[in-house]
């Protein structure tokens, strides 16, 4: 009874000494989650409103997901976080969904930002080109004018300070910071992608293969992106389609330095990727008054080819009728 006891005091304190432990880890952390930039079920609002956030486009709010697109050609859609984010480190977690009918032909991806101007539609996966901020392309569409040095489904990220244009015939691999592949479409589990930036590092994982852990897709330094800005989402179809489901976006805030200043400048990276030649850029340089007179050369080529076998073959009959003779 004794020894009893006495194990019963010993187990006592030790779960008093882990809620202690528990209790003071948690309120020494400033990693947490921040709820005016989250997005999770059960949705609240109805229609065209809902609390925090703004939609526009094609999106759909249902009880499920919010679809930025249906799998129709043609459309654009985005979700917009209406609070800016004024913390100096964090981590996004979004839960999202590709899937559609196509097999082989589908488009084009989502796009997560982090951008100064929100709620405008435009042709960068949705969203208006020559933003300012940082945005992750979730890019399924392979552009057909080339080959790729990658296979897609296709995740990158972009910095811009407003000057910058995403050019989709080289799918942004010439503003890019980096980039990894990812078969993230038509899956029949959740996918996921966790985009933490932390003391000027920017680095994103993704959650694809159902093993519920981070695998790390890439990481970038010397990422300076101010405070201010807004969150969202944003999608797009041509004439190819999919569904683009956002399920969930979770932000939390991460322990900052104490010497660390606030960033009110303009978005910069220090380095982005090199340059990647495409057999298209090779192409390209044939166009124009090249391909006419290419085809020129190519039709008088082939009139004194012909005009050189007429008069073979008259030769030869006539030689024929002499020896008739």
């Amino acid at each position: 009874m004794a020894v009893y006891s006495y194990m019963c005091t010993v187990s006592l304190a030790v779960a008093c000494f882990c809620l202690f432990i528990g209790v003071f880890a948690e309120w020494n952390t400033n990693d947490y989650l921040r709820r005016e930039h989250t997005l999770v079920k059960p949705y609240q609002g109805s229609g065209a409103s809902m609390p925090l956030w703004d939609f526009v486009g094609s999106t759909l709010v249902t009880n499920n997901h919010v679809r930025l697109t249906p799998d129709h050609q043609s459309r654009q859609g985005a979700i917009w976080n209406t609070q800016p984010c004024h913390t100096k480190n964090w981590e996004l977690h979004v839960q999202f969904a590709v899937h559609g009918s196509g097999t082989t032909l589908f488009g084009d991806g989502i796009a997560i930002w982090y951008a100064r101007e929100k709620n405008k539609l435009g042709n960068v996966f949705g969203n208006t080109d020559f933003f300012s901020g940082l945005a992750i392309f979730m890019d399924t569409y392979s552009n057909h004018n080339g080959p790729h040095n990658h296979e897609h489904p296709y995740i990158s990220a972009m910095v811009n300070n407003g000057s910058l244009t995403y050019d989709h015939d080289r799918d942004g691999t010439h503003t890019q910071l980096a980039g990894c592949e990812a078969k993230f479409r038509n899956k029949d589990y959740g996918t996921y992608v966790a985009i933490r930036y932390h003391n000027e590092v920017l680095k994103v994982s993704i959650d694809i293969d159902n093993k519920n852990g981070w695998k790390e897709c890439f990481e970038v330094r010397g990422i300076k992106l101010p405070l201010g800005y807004y969150f969202g989402a944003s999608a797009t179809t041509g004439q190819l389609a999919d569904n683009h489901d956002i399920i969930s976006m979770k932000l939390y805030e991460l322990d900052s330095p104490e010497e660390q200043q606030e960033y009110w400048g303009l978005p910069s990276a220090e380095v982005y990727d090199a340059p990647r030649a495409r057999v298209e850029d090779v192409r390209s340089s044939m166009s124009g008054w090249k391909i006419f007179l290419f085809i020129i050369l190519t039709i008088i080529g082939l009139g004194v080819c012909g005009v050189v076998g007429y008069l073979i073959f008259n030769k030869n009959n006539d030689y024929s009728r002499k020896r008739f003779y």
